[in-house]
């Protein structure tokens, strides 16, 4: 993709030009990241206090018995929001589905371990491990670049 930036003095107010052959996923996200009025807040409850959750303490959100977790370094958030929106809301470069119940932040994976066949283990800095679903193992491995 490439980006150019021209300097106009008589132009009063940025605007934004796409140039494509077609319109793809990643023109669409881009659209939408630039119509977003701006950072939108996570917020998760534990022990019975509302906490402000910074994306980049998150180490991974997922689903389980009709719930949303959110776990960091501080312990285990329970959310209010669905995963579809949590996802929306997640950096696209940081944040990866891994599968249909579980979101992981890529700067807080230690290693992947393709060992096991036909799945993928992601361990995590802070010891943790969770698996790939055998769905996603393709979309991952293309975001590894493998």
């Amino acid at each position: 993709m490439q980006v150019e930036i021209k300097i106009d003095n008589s132009c009063l107010e940025p605007k934004i030009i796409i140039l494509t052959a077609s319109v793809t996923e990643d023109v669409n996200d881009i659209i939408r990241r630039l119509s977003e009025d701006g950072p939108k807040i996570l917020s998760g409850k534990k022990s019975e206090k509302i906490e402000v959750l910074e994306q980049a303490e998150l180490i991974r959100v997922y689903a389980n018995e009709g719930k949303v977790f959110a776990v960091t370094d501080k312990g285990e958030y329970v959310l209010r929001l669905r995963l579809y929106e949590l996802e929306e809301r997640l950096d696209i470069r940081q944040f990866v589905r891994i599968s249909n119940s579980e979101i992981i932040h890529l700067k807080k994976v230690d290693h992947f371990d393709f060992s096991i066949t036909g799945t993928i283990c992601v361990r995590f800095l802070n010891g943790t491990k969770t698996y790939v679903s055998r769905r996603y193992v393709a979309k991952v491995k293309k975001i590894l670049g493998i």
